[in-house]
């Protein structure tokens, strides 16, 4: 099936996510406008993209969800929590995380697909109130965290990085029990990790993802700041 070309001019041009490819790949082209971005998460697409490469958007299938009531927390990182070796804040260093994100090296991985391009995007839409950080602190330093976009009862979570032990894996524990306690319906982890895995994340066929996102699509949008 040919890769959809997207139209320049209309943000809300994406084609159904059932035409990608076996890869996940959906469509190309395009840009990163917040109108752009906010109309690909409702449908269930996100750019996923190197720097030299064309704009990508993917609808992977499987789709890798968390839901916030089968979150699994082991006796080790439990113990970190309640010791309270980080303290968690939301919103307080948006541009700090997405920066973390983008420079922390990973295992396998040759550079970062957090553009410059897609950094500026997401800090547009956190000053829109639509992208978050969660951000786990020691000693007033900023030690891990993760960032993500807020739609209705959903949360798609883009990234996370860690520069002490524990403190990514506390940041994102510590946020999917507060987003149980605001009643999201899922934390969208998009592709399988082992990691997430391990958090209790498993992989549901897109149309199951699709039916899940226009409910949680029919609940009113959290709008930020979340401090």
């Amino acid at each position: 099936m040919p890769i959809y070309l997207l139209d320049p001019e209309d943000p809300q041009s994406f084609p159904p996510p059932d035409r990608a490819d076996a890869s996940g790949l959906l469509a190309v082209g395009g840009d990163l406008s917040p109108e752009r971005l906010l109309t690909a998460y409702s449908q269930g697409i996100f750019p996923w993209y190197s720097e030299g490469q064309p704009l990508l958007w993917h609808s992977p299938n499987p789709r890798f969800v968390l839901e916030p009531d089968k979150l699994h927390v082991g006796r080790s990182l439990r113990k970190t929590m309640k010791a309270g070796t980080y303290e968690v804040r939301w919103d307080t260093a948006f541009e700090q995380v997405i920066s973390a994100c983008s420079e922390t090296p990973r295992p396998g991985q040759n550079g970062t697909w957090i553009t410059d391009a897609m950094l500026e995007a997401y800090v547009t839409l956190h000053h829109l109130g639509f992208a978050h950080s969660v951000e786990a602190w020691a000693d007033g330093e900023l030690k891990g965290g993760l960032y993500g976009v807020s739609l209705g009862a959903a949360f798609f979570g883009e990234s996370m990085f860690a520069h002490a032990p524990d403190a990514s894996k506390v940041a994102f524990a510590t946020s999917v029990e507060r987003l149980k306690a605001w009643g999201f319906h899922f934390i969208d982890c998009q592709v399988e990790t082992e990691h997430l895995a391990r958090f209790g994340a498993e992989p549901w066929p897109r149309r199951r993802f699709l039916g899940a996102l226009a409910q949680a699509l029919e609940e009113p949008t959290r709008r930020g700041p979340w401090t």
